[in-house]
């Protein structure tokens, strides 16, 4: 029986030059799927009859790893022992089911390297379909920065796991460099968006009470869904945010928040005025209908008796109509705590307050991160603030620093004091210099820089004349 048939390991090719090559195929792209070849040139024959040795061995390591444990299966261990909330677990498995796997799943992970990973990242960010962004059979839709970079952080995480369990003896995802983070550009609605949104769901107290509050607070969606009678207190106007309430494959819970922190926010006496009347409303529903309001009761229920709480995916959806039909620029509620953000920087809060109220960590980094723009207008009030404050200058006021300047002074004083009297006529030059002994010209200096003050008027062959005392 014929021996199977094996493709070349390498060859030599000679250049127009005069220089050689060495080639040895690398096996297919996984993102172009064609077929790759390492080459190196030499000056000789004998440096190239070396080159293509190591091209060879390179090669084999890649081809004959220690493990031969795939990509795939290293991020499927890494899923089972990392800690992740629910719902950024459930965003990593859809990044994993629709970018990673189909690309790299059945890769040996002792191939990958960094050349590759930055080609794949800057596919995603022409096109989330990985097409070289000139495909005629579909719209390319390129992923955000960001959501690459969570790409990048799974298989870094993976692979960093992988090493330390010795499947790998280094990360070469480490190497890689992900797409720099894009400048967060937040568009919170206008005061008259806003005043459109309050006056069109007036009508339904629930909504309106949850688009209000949602716009004092600047608390996540979440948050608010999560949000209990008892995290409110109105007697002091205090609202306590330490839950969240997530929705994911796996079903609906209670969290922790975000930043896994609780915080206090102070409620307006206004606010305080709603919620109590809401909560009126909310107990009169709950008596026509023979029942009690539990004193745990969500404040935005999705049941009659408050004890189920309104899913984060139906404020998505039904805030997203409103939007629509309004004709706002933003049809996500997060727009609605950017509002909150920028409202608050905008009428001079400082940082750290409004970053503990919207629960960021990290002393207000993040809140100046994406509100950079209103930190500035603030700033820029400051600016303006603080030149209203500083005297003006005038340098006709200046200690005196020559003759003439001395003069003036003097001239100046006995203006200021009523000795020369609005009206009157200063003595003429040649007097003054006689007085003051100095000459003619210092005089005439020294007349300038009054005129200059508005102290006196002068012109050419006639006295200079006191105009007005300061």
């Amino acid at each position: 029986m014929a021996g199977r048939k094996h493709r070349p390991r390498g060859h030599i090719e000679t250049r127009t030059n005069g220089t050689f090559r060495a080639i040895v195929y690398a096996g297919v792209d996984p993102l172009t799927r064609k077929e790759r070849y390492l080459r190196k040139s030499a000056k000789t024959r004998a440096q190239a009859e070396i080159e293509l040795t190591k091209l060879q061995s390179q090669v084999d390591e890649q081809r004959h790893p220690r493990s031969a444990i795939t990509i795939g299966q290293v991020v499927e261990k890494w899923l089972e022992v990392t800690e992740l909330e629910d719902t950024t677990r459930q965003r990593y498995k859809g990044l994993i089911r629709l970018y990673i796997d189909p690309t790299f799943g059945l890769m040996l992970a002792a191939k990958l390297d960094a050349e590759l990973l930055e080609r794949f990242y800057a596919r995603l960010r022409r096109c989330n379909k990985l097409c070289s962004g000139r495909a005629k059979d579909h719209d390319c839709r390129p992923l955000s920065a960001s959501t690459v970079r969570q790409v990048h952080f799974i298989l870094r995480a993976a692979l960093d796991r992988a090493v330390r369990w010795r499947y790998l003896s280094n990360n070469e995802a480490a190497l890689a460099t992900p797409p720099s983070f894009e400048r967060p550009d937040p568009d919170p609605p206008s005061a008259a968006e806003v005043a459109a949104l309050l006056n069109d769901t007036w009508h339904d107290p629930a909504w309106a009470m949850f688009l209000w509050l949602t716009m004092v607070s600047g608390c996540r969606r979440g948050e608010m869904c999560a949000l209990r009678w008892t995290d409110l207190d109105l007697t002091r106007g205090i609202m306590t945010v330490e839950r969240s309430y997530a929705q994911t494959a796996d079903g609906n819970r209670e969290k922790s928040t975000k930043t896994r922190q609780k915080r206090r926010i102070a409620l307006d006496a206004h606010t305080v005025d709603l919620l109590t009347a809401y909560r009126t409303q909310s107990e009169s529903e709950c008596a026509a209908l023979e029942i009690e309001l539990p004193r745990d009761a969500f404040v935005f229920p999705n049941s009659p008796d408050g004890s189920t709480a309104l899913l984060p995916s139906t404020v998505t959806q039904k805030y997203r109509r409103l939007a629509t039909r309004l004709g706002l620029r933003s049809t996500r509620i997060h727009s609605l705590r950017h509002y909150s953000a920028t409202e608050l920087l905008t009428a001079g809060v400082d940082l750290r307050t409004v970053a503990g109220r919207l629960g960021h960590g990290s002393g207000g980094a993040t809140t100046l991160r994406f509100y950079s723009a209103w930190v500035d207008e603030a700033d820029r009030r400051a600016a303006e603030a603080i030149a209203g404050l500083m005297p003006q200058p005038d340098p006709t006021r200046r200690t005196p620093r020559n003759s003439y300047e001395t003069l003036a002074a003097e001239l100046r004083a006995a203006i200021e004091s009523g000795e020369l009297a609005p009206g009157s006529p200063l003595p003429t030059s040649t007097d003054l210099a006689a007085q003051h002994n100095v000459s003619v010209g210092t005089v005439n200096r020294a007349i300038a820089l009054l005129k200059e003050s508005g102290l006196v008027a002068a012109s050419r062959g006639r006295r200079a004349t006191v105009v007005t005392t300061h």
